[in-house]
């Protein structure tokens, strides 16, 4: 079976350090060419502080993205062009969502909570290795934060 894995490369932000959080995919692989449903979990806040916002990054190859908007959230998604151009329905695609954000929310610590949003995953992605969304969990008081993404040889644990 044709199989691709899927790692949500997350950064969980905290006062001035930072600090990976445990933001995670529900379903942790899924074929290449295929419709995927990314539900990214949101475990907590961060020490103690409520979630606020979170920010998932499209990585290249993941294309007609449409997120699910949540009650209480603001939706909001970011545009651009892909590096090429990809077939969806016999139809050439050169551009598309780029980043999905859910803000203005409230996730208190002590509770836990769900983002979703549906994608294609493009046929020449490569079988069997690890495609990275990178994502922000942002609360109170907090600066956003870069995300740094393992190199291909580079294990996730020395980041």
């Amino acid at each position: 079976m044709n199989k691709y894995l899927l790692s949500a490369a997350v950064l969980l932000v905290l006062g001035t350090s930072a600090a990976f959080a445990h933001i995670t995919f529900e379903t942790q692989e899924a074929a290449v060419g295929s419709t995927y449903k990314a539900v990214l979990r949101v475990p907590h806040g961060c020490e103690g502080k409520a979630t606020i916002a979170v920010r998932v990054q499209i990585p290249e190859g993941v294309i007609a993205v449409k997120p699910m908007p949540k009650p209480g959230w603001t939706l909001q998604t970011k545009k651009g062009k892909y590096d090429k151009s990809y077939q969806l329905y016999g139809q050439a695609v050169a551009d598309g969502v780029k980043e999905v954000d859910w803000s203005g929310g409230s996730l208190p610590d002590e509770f836990y909570d769900e983002f979703v949003f549906r994608a294609t995953l493009t046929a020449d992605l490569p079988v069997g290795q690890k495609l990275y969304f990178p994502v922000v969990q942002e609360s109170h008081g907090a600066p956003p934060r870069c995300i740094k993404i393992p190199a291909p040889a580079q294990d996730e644990a020395a980041l």
